[in-house]
């Protein structure tokens, strides 16, 4: 059975700017910090949202291929894990009622 492994580059500077790499392809998830930070989502990419911790994240594809797609839920959640929460459910929606999403 094939398993996923990720990696994580982190910003020393700015813990709200965390991306997961996957090791064996070209998958990348840049993590948002909605509580402490303005987020603009790319019609091209890939948004999904989480409460973690009573804070709000997004969670946007760097450059997705459609083979890397089906992968993103698992980066997500292995970054669940990585921060001590993995009961975070993954919103398909930013759940703010006060911003409008581009569609």
């Amino acid at each position: 059975m094939d398993h996923n492994v990720f990696l994580l580059a982190t910003d020393p500077k700015d813990p709200c700017h965390d991306v997961v790499h996957s090791r064996d392809t070209e998958l990348r998830v840049k993590v948002f910090c909605l509580s402490e930070e303005d987020f603009s989502p790319d019609p091209n990419e890939i948004q999904l949202y989480g409460y973690a911790n009573q804070k709000l994240y997004a969670f946007e594809t760097i450059n997705i291929t459609p083979d890397d797609a089906l992968d993103v839920v698992a980066a997500i959640q292995w970054y669940a894990n990585y921060i001590d929460f993995p009961q975070l459910e993954i919103l398909p929606e930013d759940p703010r009622h006060d911003k409008d999403v581009a569609v």
